[in-house]
């Protein structure tokens, strides 16, 4: 059984797409996986980064080199983990996946002259975080760098979506495969609405540049007959400013009477719980960069998994999905009101019949359909 090294900058227990590429990989080859953290599983070997400390002083020092364009020695300060290349290297993986741009320069300093790189881009790169002009002056020019140095020389390539593999072709000349975000399946049978409040949910990182508090305005006006329960994860790396405005967020929730704020789910109660309690998912995310744009996002596939229906914004790649399954509503905004106005519009009938739609959906967009798409992917490496 060949080897293979999945290598990510980030804690496995809050990455699906990591833990889920995980999964499709540890029945053929002897996995192991180098991150900041993650649960036990016997099946994969696991190689524990320590996450490099960003002091105010390093980060000083690190913007110097990002406005110079000295992107080597920026790269070293943002990512310190020479230490492990070499143990690493040792190894002689036949495979690195490298997940995301970051881990892109690491993965090619173990892989030396034995390993082929794989490179899985969960987002597109040089356009992150557009939205936000620190990162415009900072980190798009390296981002972009780093996606012309590291992308031609990768044995494949995947992406979440469409969108952006054509922009990646467009700009990298090297097409990726679309291993989209969807889970497991999962044989649920969907439930009938025969009640009011229609239960309403929305699950994620909580993050502030996908503007949460337009759910909050869209609740305001819908009354009783809907309640909101969001589910939110709080990075542990979240921005004073972002703990601060969580609290604020949180308070408005609590006294508006038909929306709860509940912690985090664990990645394997998520399909389950949504299915025992929620009608329908909530994808409200405006596109304020061209990833948003582009999303195809974990939630719209745990929420198919979970046979619920959809609510969601006029993203492109989600409106495809809700619309060629009939498994909910895309409202013709990213307003709250123009998404409590399709809400309004629902009946019990109309949400019963998104939610038993779903089965269709559950099959044909599953996990599994990815798996086989990545393996052949990596055999036609050998």
């Amino acid at each position: 059984m060949k080897s293979l090294l999945v290598l990510c900058f980030n804690d496995l227990k809050n990455d699906a797409r990591v833990t889920r590429q995980i999964n499709f990989l540890k029945d053929n080859y002897r996995v192991t996986a180098a991150c900041f953290d993650a649960y036990p599983d016997p099946a994969r070997e696991l190689y524990i980064l320590k996450k490099t400390n960003l002091t105010f002083f390093r980060k000083a020092i690190t913007s110097i080199f990002l406005l110079l364009g000295i992107n080597r020695i920026a790269y070293a300060l943002l990512h310190d983990y020479k230490t492990y290349v070499a143990p690493l290297r040792e190894r002689k993986f036949d495979i690195i996946i490298a997940n995301d741009i970051e881990a892109l320069p690491m993965a090619f300093d173990i892989a030396g002259k034995h390993s082929k790189v794989f490179f899985d881009a969960h987002e597109y790169a040089p356009r992150h975080f557009e939205d936000r002009l620190y990162w415009r002056i900072f980190f798009q020019r390296f981002n972009t760098a780093l996606c012309r140095k590291y992308i031609p020389l990768t044995a494949g390539m995947s992406t979440v979506g469409t969108g952006l593999a054509n922009e990646y072709e467009k700009h990298f000349g090297v097409k990726p495969l679309i291993i989209t975000n969807a889970s497991p399946y999962v044989q649920h049978t969907p439930k009938p609405v025969d009640h009011y409040p229609i239960k309403l949910v929305h699950h994620g990182i909580f993050n502030i540049s996908r503007r949460p508090d337009l759910m909050l305005d869209m609740m305001e006006g819908l009354g009783d007959r809907f309640t909101l329960d969001l589910i939110y994860l709080l990075p542990g790396h979240a921005s004073p400013q972002t703990q601060e405005y969580f609290e604020t967020f949180k308070a408005r929730a609590a006294a508006m009477g038909n929306v709860k704020v509940l912690p985090a789910l664990k990645g394997s109660e998520i399909v389950p719980t949504l299915h025992a309690h929620y009608d329908m998912g909530v994808i409200l995310i405006p596109p304020v960069n061209f990833n948003y744009e582009n999303g195809l996002p974990n939630k719209l596939f745990d929420g198919i998994q979970a046979r619920l229906g959809t609510i969601g914004g006029p993203l492109r790649e989600i409106a495809q999905i809700v619309k060629r399954y009939d498994i909910g509503v895309v409202s013709e905004d990213f307003t709250a009101q123009g998404m409590a106005n399709a809400l309004k519009a629902l009946t019990k009938e109309d949400v019963t019949r998104f939610k038993m739609n779903t089965q269709k959906a559950a099959e044909e967009l599953s996990a599994e359909h990815n798996q086989a798409v990545l393996l052949e992917a990596l055999k036609k490496l050998d």
